[in-house]
């Protein structure tokens, strides 16, 4: 057992040295600064941050650059790391209605205060490569007359919310504190502050295909998008020694508020619905696909059918998570020779078994019947033609 325990140790350690190598490639080929990460991959480090529940662009920059680029070990890298470090206290609930906004877009309505902002997005775009990026192609400067955007750009819900066309969006009294699902386990029934959290660190993939089973009937899920947002927010801290909340800096996000039509009950008239989604960085699809899984999951809450997969919430939330799913599947890399070899001593206890309680107990399990002989067609009699 000491031998083979060094021996896999040696092992180990030299899969670390060609990891490196692996990760490193062509020495020839100048190393990646995690500085140009950060800078040219915004969206990358923008979904690392966001499902690994910390905001630290260098430090997502630098869990992508350890993971070669995969980026469900950089953001459980970014997971562990988040662990180790000291809780100082909770900021104050953010203001989006005031970000400073670098794109804000509704489908609902072409005209809406503030103006559509398109901003930087690939919305427009032909997906072709372009070879020009291969030369070093310096970006095209911004146009002098870009008009600065306003500094009043109210939700576009609000316009719904004067004529009393969609749900109310205020917390109600009494209303409990969110838990904290990185220092508490997940429980159920989750109310809506947890599920949105959980949905917040959730897998993209995950979510972009549950959001799209519900446009496709599983979840009867009719959206209009009111409102993206993406910007940047103040982060506020309360200080108890001061008496009052201080910024302490400012936070890239995307927000998303999509709304769906509700038919009403005895109770309620016919309004629309909201499903809301935030993330960390700028990553529209991953706050789209969030506002969708929030919607379908309320479902059941909201008196409508709740057969469908992105309506059990049970499900959602416990096969989101891309670490812990990630884990679940590699796990089965792992040496299981006991369990294997435990297995196929009980499939040929039965195989054994079967063979010794068969009719002829002499012919082995697997040999095939001897062929039986076909009964040989009979010559029929002709029957006489009378002239």
């Amino acid at each position: 057992m000491y031998v083979a325990v060094k021996g896999g140790e040696r092992a180990i350690l030299n899969s670390y040295r060609m990891l490196d190598a692996y990760r490193r490639g062509d020495t020839a080929v100048p190393e990646l600064t995690l500085a140009q990460i950060r800078e040219q991959m915004p969206l990358a480090v923008a979904r690392v941050m966001a499902e690994g529940s910390l905001y630290d662009p260098h430090l997502a920059a630098l869990a992508l650059k350890q993971a070669a680029g995969d980026q469900i070990e950089a953001i459980f890298l970014l997971r562990a790391y988040r662990t180790t470090l000291a809780r100082f206290g909770y900021t104050q609930p953010l203001d989006t209605g005031a970000m400073r906004l670098q794109r804000r877009i509704s489908s609902t309505f072409k005209d809406v205060p503030g103006g559509q902002v398109l901003g930087p997005t690939y919305d427009y775009t032909q997906r072709l490569l372009d070879f020009s990026l291969d030369a070093g192609r310096a970006p095209q400067p911004l146009p002098p007359e870009l008009e600065p955007l306003s500094d009043t750009m109210p939700r576009v819900t609000s316009l719904l919310e004067a004529d009393e066309l969609v749900e109310a969006d205020e917390i109600p009294a009494g209303d409990p504190a969110p838990p904290d699902l990185t220092r508490e386990p997940l429980t159920f029934p989750a109310g809506r502050a947890a599920r949105l959290q959980n949905l917040a660190r959730a897998d993209e993939g995950f979510l972009l295909s549950m959001g799209y089973s519900t446009q496709r009937g599983y979840g009867n899920s009719h959206p209009f998008a009111a409102e993206i947002r993406y910007g940047t927010a103040e982060v506020e801290l309360f200080v108890e020694e001061l008496g009052f909340a201080v910024t302490i800096g400012e936070i890239e996000l995307t927000e998303c508020q999509m709304v769906s039509q509700f038919a009403g009950n005895a109770d309620e008239a016919p309004r629309f619905t909201r499903g809301y989604g935030l993330v960390f960085g700028y990553n529209e699809r991953k706050a789209m696909s969030m506002a969708l899984a929030d919607r379908a999951m309320r479902a059941e809450a909201l008196g409508e059918a709740a057969d469908a997969p992105a309506n059990d919430i049970e499900f959602m939330l416990y096969h989101s998570d891309n670490v812990e799913a990630s884990g679940f599947v590699q796990h089965l890399k792992l040496p299981h020779y006991v369990d294997f070899q435990a297995n196929l001593e009980l499939l040929r206890r039965l195989r054994a078994e079967g063979a010794a309680h068969a009719p002829d107990s002499a012919m082995p399990a697997t040999a095939a019947p001897p062929p039986q002989p076909q009964p040989q067609p009979q010559p029929q009699p002709q029957e006489e033609t009378l002239a």
